[in-house]
């Protein structure tokens, strides 16, 4: 979970290194594209991607953007240009500020080079529909977006936002993360990466239903009373999780785990 902007760096980046599996010194965009995009099967993919500072938080001062760098922001783009859909929680487009461009003109070339549209699908997650539709993230969505929420949600609330988005039920008290997953496979959207936030994480992950974590570990001490990278009030038995990599940049570590039995496979 990060700014929604694309990122823009002036300088060169530090070099990213591997250190595990095998070393590999000042990756290129190719080989980290490679990395992150070897996957267990070909099915339906659930990749969840933060930022966590050494002590634990996964927010500074409300936000998650303070805690990366340009070395994180650089890895977050490439995977957007891997995803089919991205996902993203109401409370994380609140905190966090999305809206307009997500991807650069690099990473659409790229994208339409590989047999991609030039944008992933955008999805927001909302049970209550307590959005603007007159927000950027609407205003100037280059895509339309999708929007998951109830049966319960509020009608009006609905109809407002119905002229700006597709808003489609995942769920009836609450969305359900299965619901989710089965309403964007069903579009066709199978590689699904979500960018936060801790509440969205936590159903997954209570639902048993997150493949990947990206985990960048930023290397300060962020102190306060932050947010942990999942919050969820309903009790699950812990998810066993395998490490795929270590990237290293500027005492920055970039960690990618994957589940021991993923769990969107058909």
């Amino acid at each position: 979970m990060t700014d929604g902007s694309v990122a823009r760096t002036a300088a060169p980046l530090a070099a990213i290194n591997r250190i595990f599996p095998e070393a590999a010194a000042d990756a290129t965009d190719e080989q980290l594209l490679q990395w992150y995009g070897e996957l267990p099967h070909n099915g339906p993919w659930v990749r969840f991607n933060f930022v966590s500072s050494l002590d634990g938080a996964a927010t500074y001062e409300g936000r998650s953007g303070p805690l990366g760098n340009e070395v994180d922001q650089h890895v977050f783009s490439l995977l957007r240009r891997l995803a089919d859909v991205i996902v993203i929680g109401a409370g994380t487009i609140r905190a966090e500020g999305y809206g307009g461009e997500l991807l650069s003109a690099e990473s659409r070339r790229w994208r339409i080079e590989h047999g991609m549209p030039a944008r992933p699908a955008f999805a927001v997650v909302s049970g209550s529909l307590n959005l603007d539709p007159e927000s950027e993230l609407f205003v100037q969505a280059p895509v339309r977006p999708l929007l998951l929420t109830t049966a319960r949600a509020d009608a009006g609330r609905r109809r407002a936002l119905e002229e700006v988005a597709d808003v489609v039920d995942a769920g009836d008290q609450r969305v359900e993360p299965a619901r989710i997953v089965k309403i964007l496979t069903s579009r066709g959207l199978t590689q699904i990466h979500s960018e936060g936030g801790p509440t969205l994480l936590g159903s997954f992950e209570a639902a048993g239903l997150v493949d990947e974590l990206c985990l960048t570990m930023s290397p300060v001490l962020a102190g306060g009373t932050g947010k942990r990278v999942a919050e969820h009030v309903a009790e699950h038995a812990p998810q066993a999780m395998r490490l795929a990599h270590i990237l290293e940049s500027d005492s920055m570590l970039l960690l990618r785990y994957l589940s021991v039995a993923p769990a969107s496979q058909p």
